[in-house]
C-alpha cells in the first residue's frame, strides 16, 4: 500500500524542468516526446508514413525528416507559452537497427534507405558471416539480411555505378542526428554493431576492407550512445522555434532504447518485451559469448554489456485466437493458475531462442477449454522465459536480479503474476516504455546526469510491481521441470542445456 501511495504522489507532481526530447523513427512512422525531470511525457506527437509495397525494402530519408519537422511543430505548439524552451537541455534519436543510407560528399542520400526488413541481401549476408567467422572471431559474426553490413555489400553488388560517389554510410538514427546538427559521419556502438564494428576492441576490423568490398573512409566514427556531439544547427533551431544551445547526442537502436525506457540498465537487470515475439535484453558485467548465435551482446554506454536474444514465441496467439474475450479469460486465469498443464504456443515452425531448434513446433494438451488453453499458453511462455534466463546466467556467470517488462503481454496482470512466480523474481513495469522515451532518457544521461543508470533512476516511473509468492513458486517449480523434460523428449533441447 505504501508503494502505491508513493507512485500516486509521484504522478501528481507538477511538470518540472529541465526537459529532454526523444525522437523515434520507426518503419511505420515517427514519434517525438518531450520528457520532464519527473519522467513524465509533457508533450508528444506522431506521424504515420504513407507506406507502399516497397516500404519494407526502401524508404525515403527525406520523408522521415519531413515527418520529424511536422512532429516538432505539433509538439512545441502544444506547450508554447506554458514552459520555457530554454530549459530543454538535450535530444537524442532512436531508430531501427540495420537500416542504412549511402551519402555523397554533400551528405545527400545517393539512394533510399535500405530498411532492416529488406531481405534481398541473402547471398551477401552469407558472405559476410563466412568472412567474419574466418577472419575475426571476437566481433559479431551472425550476419543475416537484417544486418546493415549485408545491405552495404548488396548495394555495391547491385549499383556499382553509385559506389564511386559514396562518401559515407550512415544509419537511420545518424541521418536525423545529422540533419539536426550538421554533424555527419558519427554513430554509436549499438548501430555500428551489425555493421561489423567490434565492440570488444572498439574498432572496425580489417576483414571488412580486405575480405569485403568496403572502404575505411565510408564508415563513421563510433561513440558510446548518449555522447554529446553538438548542438542544434542554427538554421534548424530557427525552423523548429527552439534555442540553439540544445545538445544533441549520438543515438541508439530501437530495441536498446526500449530497454532503457523499461528501466533495465544496471548489471543483473533484464528486460522482457512480449509482443509478437519475446525479446529478452539485459545488462551484464561480462560479455556473453554464444557460439550458436542465440545470444549477442551490444555494448552498454557505461562499458557493461547488453546481451539479448529473440524467440519466435511471443503473444501473437493472444489476439489471433482469443481476441475479444481477454477480460473474461484473464479473470478465469486467476482461478486456474497454476494449471499443471504443459503448453508451448509457438505459431510457426522453428525456434531460435533460447533453444536453436529449427524442427520445433508448438504443442498443447488435448481437450482443454478455452480458459485452460489461454492460461496454459501464458504459463508456457513463462517457462520459456525462465529457460532463457537460466541459459543466460550460465553464459554470463552472473545472477539475474530483476525483470523489467514491456510489450502487449505485460498488460495482463495475471500474466505478470504467472511470470513472476515461474521466474521467482520481481517484475517491474514502467509507466512509459516507448523507444522515444528511451531516447529522451539517453539524451539526459550525459547532460544532466553522471550516467545512464542515474538518468533511468530519476526519469522512470514504476506503474506495476509484482513479486513472487512462495506457495505459487513451489507449485510452478514442478511444472517447469516437466516442461523441460518434454522439450528434451521432443529433441528441442539437449540434456546439457538444462541448468535448472
Amino acid at each position: 500500500m505504501e508503494e502505491d501511495q508513493s507512485f500516486i504522489h509521484r504522478n501528481i507532481q507538477l511538470v518540472m524542468a529541465p526537459y529532454f526530447i526523444g525522437i523515434d523513427i520507426g518503419t511505420q512512422g515517427a514519434r517525438i516526446v518531450l520528457l520532464d525531470s519527473n519522467g513524465g511525457v509533457v508533450s508528444a506527437s506522431a506521424k504515420v508514413f504513407a507506406l507502399d509495397e516497397q516500404s519494407r525494402e526502401e524508404q525515403s530519408p527525406g520523408l522521415w525528416w519531413k515527418a520529424c519537422l511536422a512532429c516538432f511543430k505539433e509538439l512545441t505548439d502544444a506547450v508554447r507559452g506554458e514552459l520555457d524552451f530554454n530549459e530543454i537541455v538535450a535530444m537524442a534519436v532512436t531508430s531501427t537497427s540495420g537500416t542504412v543510407i549511402p551519402l555523397d560528399s554533400n551528405n545527400v542520400p545517393l539512394h533510399n534507405a535500405l530498411m532492416y526488413s529488406d531481405k534481398r541481401s541473402v547471398e551477401q549476408a552469407e558472405k559476410c558471416t563466412l568472412a567474419a567467422l574466418k577472419y575475426h572471431h571476437s566481433g559479431f559474426t551472425g550476419f543475416n539480411t537484417s544486418s546493415a553490413l549485408a545491405k552495404i555489400v548488396w548495394f555495391g553488388d547491385t549499383y556499382p555505378g553509385k559506389v564511386v560517389k559514396i562518401h559515407k554510410w550512415i544509419h537511420a538514427a545518424d541521418y536525423i542526428t545529422g540533419m539536426l546538427t550538421g554533424k555527419w559521419g558519427v554513430t554509436d556502438y549499438t548501430n555500428a554493431f551489425k555493421t561489423g564494428y567490434d565492440v570488444s576492441n572498439y574498432e572496425w576490423p580489417d576483414y571488412l576492407f580486405t575480405q569485403l568490398p568496403l572502404k575505411k573512409e565510408w564508415l563513421p566514427e563510433v561513440f558510446p550512445s548518449g555522447t554529446v556531439i553538438g548542438t542544434l544547427n542554427k538554421e534548424i533551431a530557427t525552423t523548429l522555434g527552439l534555442p540553439e544551445h540544445i545538445k544533441v547526442t549520438v543515438g541508439i537502436t530501437d530495441g536498446c532504447a526500449s530497454q532503457i525506457a523499461s528501466g533495465a540498465v544496471n548489471p543483473g537487470d533484464w528486460n522482457t518485451t512480449i509482443g509478437t515475439t519475446m525479446v529478452i535484453k539485459g545488462v551484464t558485467k561480462n560479455e556473453v559469448v554464444d557460439n550458436k548465435g542465440r545470444i549477442y551482446s551490444h555494448r552498454h554506454p557505461s562499458g557493461y554489456w547488453m546481451p539479448g536474444g529473440a524467440s519466435n514465441t511471443g503473444a501473437d496467439w493472444v489476439t489471433n485466437e482469443f481476441g475479444g474475450q481477454l477480460e473474461s479469460l484473464n479473470k478465469a486465469a486467476e482461478h486456474l493458475m497454476p494449471t499443471g498443464l504443459l503448453s508451448y504456443p509457438l505459431r510457426q515452425k522453428g525456434e531460435r531462442f533460447p533453444m536453436l531448434a529449427p524442427q520445433a513446433i508448438g504443442f498443447e494438451e488435448e481437450g482443454l477449454s478455452m480458459e485452460e488453453r489461454f492460461t496454459a499458453n501464458m504459463e508456457g511462455v513463462a517457462y520459456l522465459e525462465r529457460f532463457a534466463f537460466e541459459l543466460i546466467q550460465v553464459f554470463a556467470n552472473e545472477k539475474v536480479n530483476a525483470v523489467f517488462t514491456a510489450g502487449g503481454g505485460s498488460n495482463s496482470e495475471v500474466w505478470l503474476k504467472i511470470r513472476s512466480n515461474v521466474l521467482n523474481l520481481p517484475i517491474y513495469k514502467m509507466k512509459e516504455v516507448s523507444g522515444a522515451v528511451g531516447a529522451a532518457i539517453l539524451a539526459a544521461s550525459n547532460t544532466c546526469f553522471s550516467s545512464l543508470e542515474n538518468a533511468v533512476k530519476s526519469l522512470t516511473v514504476i506503474e506495476k510491481e509484482v513479486r513472487p509468492q512462495p506457495d505459487l513458486v513451489a507449485r510452478y517449480e514442478e511444472s517447469y521441470h516437466r516442461f523441460l523434460r518434454l522439450l528434451l523428449e521432443k529433441g528441442y533441447i539437449k540434456k546439457e542445456e538444462i541448468h535448472a
